[in-house]
């Protein structure tokens, strides 16, 4: 964790102001900032029609009844390539591109699947069971089995009177 965070806050931005100064120096200094400028409205725009399908395509997912797993994932890669786009600098310009552009935020999902979906998936299972455990008063224990048999269920009702033209 202390490597990623070194390449981050320091290995990033040594590595930028390189490639800034190496572009200045081959097409000038107003050259540069109108690419940099450019680059950052490109982004905005692209972040915003690309956040707009995906939005689009998660409520279709939804009202399918489907888990819209596809669609938070790209939802993120979207929000992360947007923000690296409107950092000024070439290189975070560049992940920021390949985070929003449609055929390669598939590949770049394929890997984060494949490399975090196990764990993500167990996580998502073992708090559920300790969630749902804390829910139905077992604390996550094991529940107790059903004397009555699997198709019966153990509860209370209570009746509720219905109303009118009241808001809740």
């Amino acid at each position: 964790m202390a490597l990623l965070l070194v390449i981050v806050f320091i290995v990033v931005p040594i590595a930028e102001l390189y490639v800034l100064l190496q572009v200045g120096q081959a097409i000038g200094v107003l050259p540069t900032i109108a690419l940099l400028i450019g680059a950052s409205v490109a982004g905005s725009w692209l972040m915003r029609s690309q956040g707009r399908a995906t939005w689009v395509r998660f409520h279709h997912v939804l009202g399918e009844g489907r888990v819209p797993g596809r669609e938070v994932i790209d939802g993120v890669l979207i929000i992360f390539g947007g923000a690296l786009l409107v950092t000024p600098g070439f290189l975070t310009d560049v992940l920021g591109l390949v985070l929003l552009l449609p055929p390669t935020r598939a590949l770049v999902r394929g890997v984060l699947v494949r490399r975090f979906g196990a764990r993500l998936a167990e996580s998502a299972r073992s708090g559920a069971q300790l969630r749902f455990g804390r829910v139905f008063g077992t604390g996550g224990a094991r529940p107790r089995p059903n004397p009555y048999g699997d198709d019966t269920v153990d509860g209370t009702a209570t009746e509720v009177r219905e109303r009118r033209g009241e808001l809740p």
